[in-house]
């Protein structure tokens, strides 16, 4: 056997270790069911101006992305689409929410609607900081 160290990962690559991690995943995991939860809001010729991409498994809603464009920021649509996706959780089942924010993003927005910091990194990814939050339902 021999490690391979690249600094240039495919597609096959990922798809080698995702399978691999998934098949173990699969065999002890209690819920085999995420579900992808998007929620957007397009202007009037149809274009995403905001939105939220994450999903729903078990008792967690985990949220991958929440944007707005700068031209709609301080209007609170980033307060109603995590108000949604929270409502959505709830009706899921969901009991928590977990997400990730950088100092340079929106701690201070995410404290606001009771969400706790139960981790930061420091220093990331050179002098920044990223935050892991989670809220109960």
């Amino acid at each position: 056997m021999n490690f391979e160290i690249t600094d240039k990962v495919n597609e096959q690559d990922k798809d080698d270790i995702f399978q691999g991690l998934l098949e173990y995943n699969l065999a002890r995991i209690e819920d085999k069911n995420p579900k992808d939860l998007g929620i957007y809001l397009q202007n009037e010729a149809g274009k995403k101006v905001a939105g939220l991409i994450g999903d729903t498994h078990g008792n967690w809603l985990s949220v991958k992305y929440l944007w707005v464009s700068e031209e709609l920021r301080g209007q609170n649509i980033g307060s109603e689409i995590l108000k949604q996706a929270e409502k959505t959780a709830r009706e899921r089942g969901c009991k928590y929410v977990f997400l990730d924010t950088f100092s340079f993003q929106a701690p201070e927005f995410y404290k606001k609607y009771g969400y706790k910091e139960v981790f930061a990194v420091e220093n990331y990814p050179v002098t920044g900081k990223r935050y892991y939050f989670t809220k109960n339902l």
